[in-house]
């Protein structure tokens, strides 16, 4: 008798799904981080990280690659944006669009670095779990 597998083992949402929902959120949290203080703060930071972990746990199997590549393309994405919208959110007023980017990802690298090993740890977690239930049917 086979067992339906688990949500850890099967994941809930497609790649594509897993992206717009990723690129939702992370601008959902942008625009209230912004209109609260008026910049990204440390707030920023911290739901990053527990979107990071929340995709990596709703995408399905076969869709791994696309959401472990997708942290640093949204951080990527949130400070061009900002860049070419408001750039005294993450930089001085008068900056361009590249050094605007270059700014955030500065003072935001440890959220991107912590988001992405939450991520991909867990998306190894996962494939390791499935691996052994695999092995054991």
């Amino acid at each position: 008798m086979s067992h339906p597998g688990s949500v850890w083992t099967e994941g809930l949402e497609p790649g594509r799904q897993a992206v717009a929902l990723g690129v939702a959120a992370v601008l959902t949290i942008v625009a209230i981080n912004v209109l609260l203080v008026g910049e990204l703060s440390f707030f920023f930071d911290l739901c990053f990280i527990v979107l990071c972990l929340g995709l990596a746990l709703v995408v399905k199997p076969h869709d791994f690659f696309t959401v472990g590549v997708l942290p640093p393309l949204m951080m990527l994405a949130v400070f061009a944006l900002l860049g070419a919208v408001a750039p005294e959110t993450v930089a001085d007023t008068g900056d361009g669009i590249v050094q605007t980017v270059v700014s955030g990802l500065a003072h935001h690298s440890g959220a991107l670095v912590a988001g992405y090993a939450v991520c991909l740890g867990t998306l190894a977690l996962r494939q390791r779990s499935r691996s052994r239930a695999d092995a054991s049917v």
